[in-house]
């Protein structure tokens, strides 16, 4: 049963607002005294959360169209974009230690209520076209590893709401490790797939030089723009300034201070390795692919069917499908949690975990469930790049307010963006805009 908070938004002190993810709101303590190491671990966990977002499913199809049509070049997109990444999720992270409100709640107490609704509306579509892409990633990886049906795969994919209840009542640290056990595994596979493909070490260096080639080749451009398009996800910017809050820090200058320092060097490292997975299925399909002459590799099943004939190495495509699992379950617990942060942060009401997580989870898999009963394997495609499209539309909306808050004196106080961050932010959010929109405008012709 829902319920709502009357009393208007200007009047509640920090206290007295009541916080997203009650249930596990401060539950985590943090030492009082303490070497580097002792404070980072604390802190660490929230970053890798919210870097799951940015090696999901939804990603593995555009890195793996760079791979295969355009060597190594690519590979300086994925770590601009990734840079961009890191800049915003340190916003959030500051927005959410120093106002003790997530990015959500921000919106809800800044903006008219009408304006505030039709955020939340975009925010529900994007939390659930990203959902449906972890998805379909997990029912393909199920039906490529296990000979599932995708139909049943995609149904499958909903006991994960019950892991999520069943961590959640042991401790977030539980959920925490799940994640990071989860991260270990793509990790692991993807470093074993470079050493399997053997690729050019010198070409994975130059691709990481900026080249003008991008910008003059439309098909590059094309494929460049999703990759950025589809790496920042606006539910992270909701999350992360939620989860950071798990933490029970001390509500001092110096206090918050500290817990954003330890909160940002969690998500850098974090997302750092999200970068480092990035490129290695960039830096896989190159070297198998392009190398071998397949250049119109993009669906993920034909990666995976090519994959051990190509290099013949026997367990190649297990391992690569394995990986495919991990990154749609781990995104998929990430996302229920975001579900959840959007809805009580927007609409102040309180929904039972559980059922805010169907209710998510329901929006996903039934037009899934449709596409594959109706369109088979090739509907699924065409919805996981659907999915990525609607993702695009949606991430300004989540991504203006918060370099607008956070570059706010009144609401952030010391904290305040610099001046320079203030420019750098803007200028990251314009970029986005634009690339997002261009985007938009090649998919139309």
């Amino acid at each position: 049963m829902a319920t709502e908070v009357t009393a208007p938004a200007s009047t509640l002190s920090y206290e007295a607002v009541r916080p997203s993810l009650p249930e596990i709101y401060r539950t985590l303590s943090v030492p009082a005294r303490g070497g580097f190491f002792v404070k980072l671990l604390a802190f660490a966990g929230p970053g890798f959360l919210v870097a799951v977002g940015y090696m999901d499913p939804g990603n593995w199809a555009t890195d793996l169209a760079g791979g295969s049509r355009y060597n190594y070049t690519l590979l300086s997109v994925v770590m601009l974009s990734n840079l961009m990444a890191v800049l915003l999720q340190a916003l959030a992270i500051k927005l959410g230690v120093v106002t003790g409100r997530d990015l959500a709640q921000a919106c809800r107490d800044y903006f008219s209520r009408p304006v505030a609704i039709g955020l939340w509306l975009l925010a529900e579509v994007a939390i659930a076209a990203c959902d449906l892409a972890e998805v379909i990633g997990s029912a393909i990886a199920l039906n490529l590893l296990f000979h599932i049906p995708l139909l049943w795969g995609v149904c499958i994919t909903a006991l994960d709401v019950l892991l999520i209840l069943f961590l959640q009542q042991r401790g977030f640290r539980f959920l925490e490790a799940l994640v990071l056990a989860l991260i270990g595994t793509i990790g692991v596979c993807f470093g074993l797939e470079i050493i399997f493909s053997r690729p050019d070490m010198f070409g994975i260096l130059g691709g990481f030089a900026p080249s003008l080639r991008i910008v003059r080749d439309p098909g590059m451009l094309y494929i460049a723009i999703g990759i950025l398009g589809a790496t920042v996800m606006p539910h992270n910017l909701y999350l992360h300034s939620a989860i950071v809050q798990t933490r029970a820090f001390e509500r001092t200058s110096e206090g918050k201070r500290e817990a954003i320092r330890f909160s940002v060097i969690d998500s850098t490292i974090a997302l750092t390795f999200a970068l480092l997975v990035n490129a290695a299925i960039l830096i896989v399909s190159a070297a198998t692919f392009f190398r071998n002459g397949y250049n119109t590799v993009a669906e993920i099943q034909d990666a995976y069917k090519l994959l051990s004939p190509l290099l013949g190495v026997t367990g190649a495509s297990t391992v690569f499908a394995l990986a495919l699992l991990a990154s749609g379950q781990n995104s998929t617990l990430t996302g229920t949690l975001a579900g959840q942060v959007v809805m009580e942060g927007f609409l102040n009401i309180r929904v039972r975990p559980w059922l805010r997580r169907l209710i998510t989870r329901g929006i996903a898999i039934i037009p899934a469930i449709i596409v594959t009963a109706f369109w088979g394997e090739r509907g699924t495609a065409d919805l996981l790049i659907l999915s990525q499209v609607i993702l695009s539309i949606q991430l300004s909306f989540a991504v203006f307010p918060l370099v607008m808050f956070t570059s706010d004196r009144l609401k952030m106080g010391e904290f305040v963006n610099s001046r320079w961050l203030k420019y750098l932010a803007w200028t990251t959010a314009i970029v986005i805009a634009f690339l997002n929109a261009w985007l938009l405008i090649q998919l139309r012709t």
